[in-house]
């Protein structure tokens, strides 16, 4: 059975999630942020026949994301998807959306699949990473800068503005090494949430590459993050980043699949 959850279903749905936080991490943030209630956000619960959550499927906006951890009931998660004309995309792990996506195959336009990682425990404990500085809403325009002068990162949404905010609210945390006054290297996280957070903006200058300043800064953030017993996740393209991350304790959990939805013709 399928149906709304609600505030009161909260206990349960955390219950549910919470054994999965870094897959769970957007679907566990939007709800601590925005609850059940909201007529831009909607969640769905499937129960089996002995009552038991067996799947969750939240709509932020435009956007599904389903979970579940074994067999779920995906033609009624896209009868759900279906009904709702402002659909635009679907994300989630592929082990997941694989099993919807043959219901939504006449609507699909685009689709791109990245590796999905976690880290539970630092397995490099060696490195030294006291160079690393954390950042304040002060650094904010130096971030960006710095992040701005990567070409991988030249078409990011980011702005000083919503930097600085997401520092100021926790909802984000900065690490960063200088040299001879200038910032060099960095790492952040995004969409916080009380169990996990994204690794993101992970950057090094090009004149200071090899230098390992980039490792040091993914080891600071993450033994902060670990040391609040929280799970920490990315994704990437490059699968030789991806032996950086791993040499830090990060495996690969899956694939995270996003996909662009075509609107309904009215």
């Amino acid at each position: 059975m399928i149906r709304r959850l609600t505030e009161l279903d909260d206990e349960i749905c955390f219950s549910f999630l919470k054994q999965q936080p870094a897959e769970n991490l957007f679907i566990i943030g939007d709800i601590e942020a925005y609850g059940y209630e909201q007529e831009f956000q909607k969640v769905w619960g499937e129960f089996d026949e002995s009552g038991n959550l067996i799947a969750v499927l939240l709509k932020y906006e435009e956007n599904y994301i389903p979970f579940a951890a074994g067999d779920f009931n995906a033609r009624g998660f896209a009868e759900i998807m279906l009904g709702d004309p402002n659909l635009g995309m679907m994300s989630g792990l592929k082990a997941v959306t694989a099993k919807i996506e043959p219901h939504l195959s006449n609507r699909i336009k685009r689709k791109r699949e990245t590796y999905y990682a976690k880290c539970v425990e630092i397995t490099d404990e060696g490195i030294d990473a006291s160079a690393v500085c954390q950042a304040g809403p002060e650094d904010a325009e130096q971030l960006v800068e710095l992040l701005n002068s990567i070409p991988e990162f030249s078409d990011s949404a980011i702005t000083v503005e919503r930097k600085r905010r997401g520092l100021k609210d926790g909802s984000s945390r900065s690490f960063f090494i200088t040299e001879e006054g200038k910032m060099v290297s960095t790492a952040s996280t995004a969409a916080e949430n009380s169990l996990s957070a994204m690794v993101v903006g992970v950057a090094t200058d090009r004149n200071y590459k090899k230098k390992g300043y980039a490792t040091q800064c993914m080891v600071k953030l993450c033994r902060q993050l670990l040391s609040e017993h929280k799970e920490l996740c990315l994704f990437y393209d490059n699968p030789a980043a991806g032996t950086i991350y791993k040499r830090i304790g990060f495996e690969d959990i899956g694939f995270w699949m996003m996909y662009t939805i075509e609107k309904e013709m009215s």
